[in-house]
């Protein structure tokens, strides 16, 4: 639940509380209301990603896996490697599955640090480094 709400919903708790057992009994209805949007509100989307190495040789495969939130079962998430300022989209992607999950594998070519992200469902996930040798 978003933090605004449970303070919100904290805040018109204490001040029923304080006030009595009349204003408790008309604030009661209200702090379900409230539960009741705060639960209808869409859960912000977020990517995780880990690499399963840190380092490989040229060519070698490795696995890059992680966890959705917010996003639909069955988004495509794809992997973006950083070159120079941009970020570009390598052929490599797969879909989540129900739980929100996803696992890939991929191999670099490009000698040296490789930064990389996981994108999908207009969320991006934090930038994970691997080292080509």
């Amino acid at each position: 639940m978003n933090r605004a709400y449970r303070l919100a919903a904290a805040g018109v708790l204490s001040a029923a509380l304080v006030a009595g057992t009349a204003a408790a009994a008309s604030a009661a209805p209200a702090s379900p209301a409230a539960h009741s949007v705060a639960a209808k509100a869409p859960q912000k989307a977020a990517l995780t990603a880990k690499a399963s190495t840190n380092s490989v040789k040229a060519w070698q495969e490795f696995r890059i896996s992680g966890t959705s939130t917010g996003i639909k079962a069955g988004t495509k998430v794809t992997v973006q490697q950083k070159q120079g300022a941009k970020w570009v989209s390598l052929p490599a992607s797969v879909t989540t599955n129900k739980t929100g999950a996803y696992s890939l594998r991929l191999k670099l070519g490009i000698k040296g640090v490789n930064q990389m992200r996981v994108a999908g469902g207009g969320a991006v996930s934090p930038v994970i480094t691997v080292t080509v040798r």
